[in-house]
């Protein structure tokens, strides 16, 4: 056609230079964004290392030094789960809503679970329909946290033993990913594990509290007590204490969101804990309300924050995360969910909860449109964006 441009070549993605390609890797956040720009050719794949992963198919065994390796009733076990927000990718179909929480656990030797994304619980059973592949090339996958738990040797078939308690687990992997170390709660207080060293070391503080969860946040080990103390806890196990708000309660959380480090802090009434006859009122009790602290590393000091803005906060047994209600599909944001025993005291089970930070009240998910179908069952359109492997 007379003075019509000519079409413009088509970009050739795979002869990026390899300088360009690293700079982008270094943008991406998770394993799984790692994977996937990989997987795109064979110049990219070669272009990027994989994330170092300690794990392998399954899990760590934890042998402290001075231990006979073969004796496994003296070794731990360490398995990693992922926080996965599955989701139908917006440009390709926008009458599905929100998305999919769910949890893959790998365990020894190599098995995968699917789990309840608030706690270690495995599913029963899948839907008949349940696809045998997710095909994730037609899924938005958003990476949202990991959790990592310490399980003890069950000598009857040598496998890890299923805890209904476990210890509060922190994990930094050093160096080029084969070495590593461990900050865990057991029994309200804090040791360190070193894995060139090979064993355990108690953190030792004089007066000695009671710790309630710890996290690693920005490549530093932190810890909150049961009277809201936080530390950061160095590798060679030294302790900065540097603030110490006045919180009652066993219940506290540290969640990283968006950047920034939280502190959510479950106030129940009654005003303390010692009005309580028993546990079960203790559990059954109304809870007031949940309180959020974000950290400024800077001044080293809680400061109150009562909105979450678009974020919504999940927390869980063995760790916390959060997401935006626009990831969710959710119209709002501001929102904390958690796992609470409702009913009366003979009949006392975990339900699965909100609390409203704008209203400052609480109830069952289904009060809250949308956010039901985040948890178990999968939801329809997960079978309409699979693919069958090719026989």
């Amino acid at each position: 056609m007379p003075g019509a441009h000519p079409a413009a070549p088509m970009a050739d993605w795979s002869q990026m230079p390899v300088d360009l390609l690293r700079l982008i890797a270094r943008r991406l956040d998770t394993q799984f964004d790692v994977l996937r720009f990989r997987s795109v050719c064979s110049s990219w794949r070669s272009s990027v290392a994989p994330s170092p992963n300690p794990f392998g198919d399954g899990g760590l065994w934890i042998s402290p030094h001075g231990r006979d390796p073969d004796d496994r009733l003296e070794v731990d076990f360490l398995s990693r789960s992922t926080i996965f927000l599955l989701g139908v990718p917006r440009s390709r179909d926008q009458t599905v809503p929100g998305g999919w929480l769910l949890k893959v656990g790998k365990d020894f030797p190599g098995r995968m679970h699917l789990l309840n994304p608030l706690s270690s619980c495995e599913f029963d059973r899948l839907p008949e329909d349940f696809p045998r592949v997710l095909d994730l090339m037609n899924l938005r996958v958003l990476e949202l946290g990991h959790e990592y738990v310490l399980r003890c040797l069950n000598n009857d078939d040598r496998r890890p033993a299923d805890i209904l308690f476990p210890d509060k687990v922190a994990f930094m992997c050093l160096g080029n990913g084969n070495d590593y170390v461990l900050l865990r709660i057991a029994s309200g207080k804090l040791s360190m594990f070193k894995s060139k060293e090979e064993r355990w070391s108690i953190i030792q503080e004089r007066p000695s509290p009671w710790y309630d969860d710890v996290i690693l946040f920005n490549g530093e080990f932190y810890a909150v007590d049961r009277a809201g103390r936080t530390v950061i806890v160095g590798l060679d196990s030294g302790v900065t204490s540097f603030v110490q708000p006045n919180f009652r309660g066993r219940e506290k959380f540290l969640v990283e969101s968006v950047g920034e480090l939280l502190l959510v802090y479950r106030d129940r009434s009654l005003d303390a804990e010692n009005d309580h006859e028993s546990l079960v009122d203790y559990l059954t009790s109304e809870t007031v309300q949940f309180k959020v602290y974000k950290l400024d590393s800077k001044e080293q000091v809680w400061s109150r924050a009562k909105d979450l803005g678009d974020r919504v906060l999940f927390l869980g047994d063995e760790c916390a995360f959060s997401a935006s209600a626009a990831d969710l599909g959710a119209s709002k944001g501001n929102l904390i969910f958690y796992r609470d025993y409702v009913g009366r005291a003979a009949d006392l089970s975990l339900k699965m909860c909100v609390y409203d930070m704008d209203s400052g009240r609480f109830g069952p998910t289904e009060d809250h449109a949308g956010f039901s179908e985040l948890f178990w069952p999968p939801p329809d359109w997960i079978a309409s964006t699979t693919s069958e492997p090719q026989v």
